[in-house]
């Protein structure tokens, strides 16, 4: 078998940026081009990119296009100013941790580079590349090694996954879609099992799209079906990705995924979470230490900008959910698949040392 259809959401063409519109999918497949900081910025927001890995890489094309635009020569003002957008891309996502790993990693690679701005700014542009294949090199790597963390059955696996953790999230390949594919690339997957993931539809929209894309038996369920599917032994293990990793490996990601875990254990079930060690925040000793988004709720009463529910309804529309350490079976990055107890033995990133 061979993945025949790779995608990638962010890719950088000479002197801007292009982005696969994923509101738009499935129905269309759009590129938006994206030339300045401040239009990244709203894409982010607008979640044309979405998924912490995606964010990242292209926040690392977002300091770069904004350093661009920075038309001071004098070193120590151009560097002020490049804080200033570095800051409007960090306030875009706040769970993702991944992005303000590239931001302070683009920051540091901006500081640390002798010569006048013109030369800080060649480096910016190339070290936005290395973050981008250093981040698609991972997803192999998580791939690969959650092939060791996925439970021995007398059948083909069947797998199921919340979001999107996919090509569409990452530079590439993907993380918790990255281990599916690993799967099915080494004949070991039977299905796997997208929840449709609601508000936003995630699941159906895009991980459905990525599967079919490639060829991988995918089947949607609704959000609430996990349990009835669980109960009738349709699942093997559940595989998810992290928008955030506290040090003592409390999973924080999209809402509704800590419902899955506790249905996951609930059935006998791993529930694996898959991310780079980028996703990891040593700094942080818990989940609780987390905030999450509150999202319009306009996402909740209207779907596809039809409304299902009567005028007066309130609306409580949090964007992720926080997953305790000990209802995660195993953590797998691209050093390996670790219990969260034992994130602490892991290499840092070296930004986060």
């Amino acid at each position: 078998m061979e993945s025949l259809n790779p995608v990638f959401p962010v890719v950088w063409q000479n002197d801007h940026l292009e982005l696969i519109d994923q509101n738009r999918l499935p129905d269309e497949y759009d590129l938006v081009r994206i030339s300045r900081s401040e239009d990244l910025a709203i894409a982010i927001e607008d979640m044309i990119v979405r998924g912490a890995s995606a964010i990242g890489v292209a926040a690392a094309y977002g300091i770069y296009l904004g350093a661009r635009e920075i038309q001071a020569t004098e070193r120590a003002l151009f560097l002020n100013r490049l804080e200033a957008v570095a800051q409007t891309l960090r306030d875009t996502h706040s769970t993702a941790v991944n992005l303000s790993w590239v931001i302070d990693r683009m920051l540091k690679a901006a500081r640390q580079t002798a010569g006048d701005v013109a030369r800080i700014k060649s480096v910016l542009l190339e070290t936005a590349k290395q973050i981008q294949n250093e981040n698609l090199q991972t997803c192999y790597q998580i791939g690969n090694h959650g092939q060791q963390a996925l439970p021995e059955t007398p059948q083909k696996l069947r797998l199921l996954t919340h979001c999107n953790a996919g090509a569409l999230a990452t530079a590439g390949y993907g993380t918790a879609l990255g281990v599916v594919r690993s799967a099915w690339l080494d004949d070991r997957l039977e299905r796997v099992y997208a929840t449709e993931t609601r508000p936003r539809f995630q699941g159906a929209r895009l991980t459905a799209w990525e599967c079919v894309e490639e060829g991988i038996p995918v089947t949607l369920i609704t959000d609430g079906m996990a349990a009835h599917c669980m109960q009738q032994g349709m699942v093997d293990a559940v595989v998810v990705g992290a928008d955030c990793i506290a040090a003592n490996g409390d999973v924080v990601n999209k809402v509704g995924t800590y419902g899955l875990a506790l249905l996951a254990k609930a059935h006998h079930l791993p529930f694996l979470v898959a991310a780079p060690l980028s996703t990891v925040d040593f700094g942080c000793a818990t989940g609780a230490q987390i905030s999450s988004k509150t999202r319009d709720g306009k996402e909740i009463s209207h779907i596809f900008d039809r409304p299902i529910c009567p005028m007066g309804t309130e609306f409580y529309n949090p964007a992720s959910d926080m997953t305790p350490a000990e209802l995660v079976t195993a953590i797998i990055t691209e050093q390996g698949a670790i219990a969260p107890s034992d994130l602490h033995q892991l290499k840092h990133p070296p930004e986060k040392r």
